[in-house]
């Protein structure tokens, strides 16, 4: 965070403005108030505000304790940078891989003078002077009291909640905001999404006979990864970012490479810590993130960044995406193994966090999320009818998407079949993507007479995953103890982000720039140096209708494992060709 005297346009309020602010405002404090009660619009008007069942509530916060709240300014010329992310991300474009620096996209996407202007003048007749912003100004980070907050957001109410030792506070009820604001922000965080609860990933198959199980060994064999197939650039570098109160012990990454690393040239240490790694006992979710994608992409530089927890109020991912926002220099592959139901979340939230995305890859920065670990997922609609239920941001138009996969004969290294927990679907809220419209309908023509009923889903919407990689039995190293039989797709994630930070790597040391939004290009290969897999279905609603079962894979793309696999030479091959 910069505070906000960085820049003239975004200095810390005044309290020399709020005063003549707060003068101002006294003659029209009886009429403006009476407005405010009639005009009040609420920005997340769709956002699901009703605590989880395994939060407690503790109690409603006191007045004059102080909160820390997000304010996403409405952004500018939202639909450039969308035109830009395309042609820097389209190998057939003459602007392929002219990625922009953060300075060019702030100057593109900077909120304007009178959206500046109207927000702290708001903001100062609170008496709310203490707030930071970011390189990108499109972020305001305000602490003011309980007290204060309600009042400049009616409707709001702020409890505590806790749930396994860990502490927050909500807004039990929808906000709103006068109309003279509506316009001029996208949503305030800080109010609703309680962190969803991390995937039970340690799940043990019963299974006879002495199981294979998934090492970077394996992997490495798997997806044609030689020993020389390290990183070697000095400017490359990759991350993972954990947002579940899970925190990985350095011990756990030097006893995992001691004892799985031992066939190629790695490092044993991460580089760099982004937030505060919290003490207590490891978790397996980012031991197993920053082991696998530090032996995937072997000796390359990583960054974690983790859960900043400063504050009961912050939303831990959106913090990490404000935090995107204000650091000029960043590793190219970021790996996120994090998801929520899309009917979950307000479509204000979304759509701007798609624009976060948007600034992230016309940067030249590849993000990757898991595609969740409930199949085709289900909602329960009423009597008797269900639909399937996208997770977000798997549905993003604007991310690589990563399904999972298991070894056919799990005693052998053989070929690959659908992991029945890949996440995939289509998005019921973002239109799909022209890069990937010929390709979902071949897939929709080509199953047509197995697909599961219409009303499950939304033919036309976003459609993921894009590609895949093993998801089942993996081994890791947590609190210095080997853990077999972990599963998910925050498996798959990290090893597909050491892949493309491999190629990367490559790609840096020929002059050519990061690949950055891979999607596009992604598909504009139809598969090509990818293993197709073609067998097997992902869960579904148990219902009579679908019985469990979601979509199927099938030749060239699908729901379930979008491309399929990574085969690493002829990937690097494929995406070294200018």
């Amino acid at each position: 965070m910069t505070a906000a005297t960085s820049s003239p346009e975004a200095q810390q309020l005044s309290s020399v403005a709020a005063e003549d602010t707060m003068n101002a405002l006294l003659t029209l404090s009886i009429p403006w108030l009476f407005i405010s009660l009639v005009w009040c619009g609420y920005l997340e008007y769709d956002q699901d505000v009703l605590i989880p069942e395994d939060w407690s509530h503790v109690g409603r916060v006191d007045p004059a304790e102080q909160l820390e709240l997000t304010f996403a300014l409405k952004q500018q010329n939202v639909h450039l940078l969308e035109e830009k992310l395309r042609l820097v991300s389209d190998p057939d474009s003459a602007q392929y891989g002219k990625h922009l620096t953060l300075e060019e996209v702030s100057s593109l996407v900077r909120p304007s003078e009178l959206t500046h202007k109207v927000v702290r003048h708001w903001l100062q007749s609170h008496g709310i002077t203490s707030c930071l912003t970011v390189s990108t100004q499109d972020f305001l980070q305000c602490t003011m009291t309980a007290e204060v907050a309600e009042m400049l957001l009616p409707g709001s109410r702020f409890h505590r909640y806790v749930r396994e030792g860990q502490s927050l506070v909500r807004s039990s009820a929808p906000y709103s905001v006068h109309n003279d604001i509506h316009q001029h922000l996208d949503f305030v965080g800080g109010l609703h999404r309680l962190p969803p609860k991390g995937q039970d990933l340690s799940k043990q198959r019963p299974m006879g006979g002495v199981h294979l199980g998934v090492t970077p060994a394996i992997l490495r064999a798997r997806y044609n990864l030689t020993a020389a197939d390290v990183g070697t650039s000095q400017n490359n570098s990759q991350a993972v970012a954990q947002f579940l109160e899970q925190y990985y012990h350095p011990a756990d990454l030097a006893e995992f490479m001691s004892m799985f690393g031992g066939s190629f040239q790695h490092l044993s240490q991460v580089d760099r810590v982004v937030g505060t790694q919290g003490g207590g006992k490891a978790g397996i979710e980012a031991s197993l993130d920053v082991e696998y994608i530090m032996s995937t992409g072997a000796n390359i530089s990583t960054w974690v960044f983790t859960n900043p927890g400063r504050h009961e109020t912050q939303e831990p991912f959106l913090q990490w995406m404000v935090l995107l926002s204000n650091m000029s220099d960043l590793p190219w592959v970021h790996t996120i193994s994090y998801g929520d139901d899309e009917d979950s979340l307000s479509t204000a939230y979304m759509t701007r966090i798609n624009t976060e995305f948007m600034k992230a890859g016309v940067r030249g920065i590849s993000l990757l999320f898991a595609s969740g670990d409930s199949g085709a997922g289900c909602k329960h609609l009423g009597k008797e009818q269900n639909s399937f239920r996208p997770s977000f941001p798997a549905s993003s138009p604007y991310v690589t998407t990563v399904g999972g996969t298991s070894f056919k004969n799990p005693f052998k290294l053989t070929y690959e079949v659908t992991d029945y927990i890949s996440g995939g679907g289509f998005s019921n809220v973002f239109k799909m993507p022209d890069y990937q419209v010929s390709a979902v309908e071949g897939y929709l023509k080509t199953v047509a007479a197995t697909l599961p009923p219409r009303s499950y889903y939304n033919t036309s919407g976003r459609a993921y995953p894009d590609m895949a990689a093993l998801s089942d039995n993996y081994w890791v190293v947590s609190n210095r103890v080997p853990v077999p039989w972990v599963s998910g797709t925050s498996a798959s994630t990290p090893v597909v982000g050491g892949v493309l930070s491999l190629i990367n790597d490559q790609r840096l040391l020929k002059g050519l720039p990061a690949l950055g939004f891979l999607n596009p290009r992604l598909y504009k290969l139809k598969g090509q140096a990818l293993f197709d897999v073609t067998e097997g279905c992902h869960l579904g609603c148990l219902d009579e209708q679908v019985q469990g079962q979601g979509f199927c894979a099938a030749p060239s793309w699908d729901p379930v494992t979008g491309w399929g696999t990574p085969n690493y030479p002829a990937l690097l091959a494929a995406l070294l060709a200018e």
